[in-house]
């Protein structure tokens, strides 16, 4: 559990709890509806940024070839690293990764890799030599509660958005790989299958009464909670449940069911805000010519249209003078007579 940037006191822990009670939360939401999400997309591929309430975390996805695991030589590596600056939360600690960091990091890489939600086995150049290492850097921007929902948005938009470098295989030995520019050869998206959504739920009192997508303010108050990774098809892909106050199986259920709605509404925006990128990068490589070159160009042509017309002409109406010319030579014989 990461350290509260906000301590209730007696009255306002009382206030919270029994405005639950009745449905109700102090930012005026239902029990199961999200705050607003924003999912922004970088100009740079594979680099995005989201917006959940006032929480804000940024995603920047990069890669490198680097040699494989002994035990799978024909797959790529991912890997998730968190950063929590004191800019985003005055509990945070500059340094090394604190608890909070490396536990939000290993939620969200187990409902990455558990899945299989990205492809590893595209990943691979020379099977045992050369794989992609895929690195997804998570940067909290403002804590404003339930980290772990909007850093797992922005490493799916990061990745839905990154494109690797195309490379060839070649040489004597055919391993020599060559690394292309993405100015001489079109970089190549990655291969994903799914989109595993994290959903948070927090629970109160017994852990009858839960909430999903908490703040900061409820964090603090909250007995315990419990993350749910699901994809748009209903799949579960992982399920994290840190401590806290236990839960019956039939609520547990029930978060499920309703995981499942909420990850194919953020599936779809995600979807949406990446295509709409990939359509603009797609326009941008569109070389249009602009008017003023194509009447430079169609300017000489009209010339030497005309001046060929001139030429047809100017034969034309010296061929009746050459056939005069022609016609009096023949009658020139009659002087020999």
């Amino acid at each position: 559990m990461m350290d509260q940037r906000w301590r209730p006191t007696v009255n306002e822990r009382e206030f919270i709890e029994q405005a639950l009670q009745s449905d109700l939360r102090v930012d005026g939401r239902r029990p199961f509806d999200f705050r607003k999400l924003t999912v922004g997309i970088c100009r740079e591929d594979g680099s995005a940024e989201v917006l959940l309430g006032e929480t804000c975390v940024m995603g920047y996805v990069t890669a490198q070839l680097v040699p494989p695991y002994k035990d799978r030589p024909n797959e790529g590596t991912l890997a998730i690293f968190t950063e929590f600056s004191p800019m985003a939360d005055p509990a945070f600690e500059p340094g090394r990764p604190g608890e909070a960091a490396i536990e939000l990091g290993r939620v969200i890489d187990r409902g990455l890799r558990e899945s299989r939600a990205v492809d590893m086995e595209s990943l691979c150049v020379v099977a045992g030599k050369h794989v992609w290492a895929v690195r997804v850097d998570l940067h909290i921007l403002d804590n404003g509660g339930n980290l772990t929902d909007a850093a797992n948005i922005a490493a799916l938009a990061a990745l839905s958005t990154f494109r690797r470098p195309e490379c060839t295989v070649g040489g004597d030995d055919g391993q020599q790989v060559t690394v292309h520019d993405p100015e001489v050869m079109d970089p190549l998206p990655l291969t994903i299958h799914h989109l595993p959504i994290a959903v948070t739920f927090a629970y109160f009192g017994d852990g009858n009464i839960m909430v999903i997508d908490p703040t900061y303010k409820e964090e603090a108050v909250m007995g315990g909670r419990m993350t749910a990774t699901i994809n748009s098809n209903g799949d579960v892909c992982a399920i994290q449940k840190a401590g806290g106050e236990g839960v019956m199986s039939s609520v547990i259920m029930q978060c499920l069911r309703i995981a499942s709605v909420k990850a194919a509404d953020i599936t779809s925006k995600i979807k949406t805000k990446v295509d709409k990128y990939t359509t603009e990068k797609a326009l941008q490589k569109v070389k249009r010519t602009p008017a003023i070159v194509a009447k430079e160009v169609n300017v000489p042509d009209v010339t030497m249209k005309e001046s060929t017309h001139s030429a047809m002409e100017n034969q034309t109406s010296k061929a009746p003078n050459d056939g005069q010319q022609i016609s009096e030579g023949i009658h020139t014989p009659k002087e020999f007579h």
